[in-house]
């Protein structure tokens, strides 16, 4: 993939216009940023319907929780958590990766994203390919989730409880990347998350962030969707600025 979008980046160099639409292609492509505000609106306004069950039918569009197992409440929370993880995941990462190699960038870091989806841990058969997957995942997404994090907290409610968050509770996370993403998130909504889950019929029982916020809301689906896309907007402006920044380096 990265060895194809360096060719067709390199090709299409002579022509700005070509080199554009392609960026701008490899951009649309990857960014995943609208399908989740419209996944998490369309799971929002059912259980504000009070269509439990509808939600419940469409949250493994989102999340890979198990959904009969949760209320309201339940769904509402694992929407927030799945919005600010995908913030990272789905569109500042790939940005992040767009301004530091272009097209290239954009691409190798959905191969990856993508790869650890479909291997990372899902069974005995791939486990150690998983592993490995994982682990790259982890590196990729090292930047962007630092990034998401920074402007979730500049960009949410209460920044000083966001970066609160963030500093004492991103590292009780299991995952490297999740936590700061996830903290930050709950610290500018003013909401706890984290806590008892249930994946593929399996129980895990996560730290609390942000322990002092209330606990989560259906309102609260949208509150943390337009805080994922008022970060999405602002890492867009980090990325370009950055990319110009590199291409004045290199001429």
């Amino acid at each position: 993939t990265i060895t194809l979008a360096a060719a067709a980046t390199s090709a299409l160099r002579p022509s700005r216009t070509a080199s554009a639409a392609l960026t701008a292609a490899a951009t649309w492509a990857v960014l995943g940023g609208t399908s989740l505000a419209r996944e998490a609106g369309v799971i929002g306004r059912a259980l504000e319907a009070g269509d439990i069950d509808g939600a419940r039918a469409r949250l493994p569009h989102l999340c890979g929780r198990d959904p009969q197992s949760l209320d309201a409440d339940g769904i509402a929370r694992a929407v927030v958590e799945s919005v600010a993880e995908n913030t990272s995941d789905a569109v500042v990462g790939a940005l992040v990766w767009g301004g530091i190699a272009g097209v290239p960038g954009l691409l190798g870091f959905r191969a990856v994203n993508t790869l650890d989806a479909m291997v990372g841990h899902k069974s005995a058969k791939y486990r150690r390919y998983g592993w490995a997957s994982a682990r790259l995942d982890d590196v990729a997404g090292w930047p962007g989730a630092r990034l998401t994090a920074a402007l979730a907290t500049v960009a949410g409610d209460d920044p000083r409880g966001a970066a609160r968050a963030w500093r004492t509770d991103a590292r009780k996370h299991p995952s490297p990347n999740a936590g700061p993403v996830e903290a930050s998130f709950a610290g500018a909504l003013g909401v706890r998350l984290g806590g008892t889950l249930s994946y593929g019929g399996r129980v895990e029982h996560r730290p609390v962030l942000n322990g002092d916020g209330r606990a989560v809301a259906v309102p609260d689906i949208a509150r943390a969707v337009r805080l994922s896309r008022r970060v999405g907007l602002l890492a867009l402006g980090v990325s370009v600025a950055g990319r110009l920044l590199v291409k004045g380096r290199k001429s």
